[in-house]
C-alpha cells in the first residue's frame, strides 16, 4: 500500500465539517493559506504563472466513515463515492483553489 507523505498544512476559517461550504468556489471571499514545509519549498517556483491550484488534503476532522450520505441540498440518500462528502472511507478530499 502506498502512503501520502504530507508537504505542508492547510489553513482555513472552518472549524467543523459542519460550517465549510460544499466547494471551494462557494465561498469565494473567504482566503485560506498553506503552509509548505521547509524542505519542499523549491518545488513552488514557477506557481507565480498559474491562477488555480489542486490541494490534496486529509478531512483530519471527519470522525466516522459512511458508505450512504445525503448530500446538502438534496433529499436522497447517495453513494459516498458520488458526492463530495468528507466520511469516505479514506478521508481524502481534492479541490480546486485560486492562488
Amino acid at each position: 500500500m502506498h502512503q501520502i507523505k504530507p508537504i505542508g498544512i492547510i489553513h482555513s476559517p472552518y472549524c467543523t465539517i459542519d460550517d465549510m461550504p460544499i466547494q471551494p468556489r462557494g465561498a469565494p471571499e473567504v482566503e485560506g493559506y498553506v503552509l509548505v514545509d521547509e524542505k519542499y519549498i523549491d518545488g513552488l517556483q514557477d506557481l507565480e504563472g498559474f491562477s488555480h491550484i489542486y490541494l490534496l488534503y486529509s478531512f483530519h476532522k471527519a470522525s466516522r466513515t459512511e458508505l450512504l450520505v445525503t448530500p446538502f441540498m438534496d433529499q436522497q440518500a447517495r453513494g459516498v463515492f458520488a458526492t463530495r462528502s468528507p466520511l469516505r472511507p479514506n478521508h481524502i478530499g481534492i479541490s480546486i483553489v485560486q492562488l
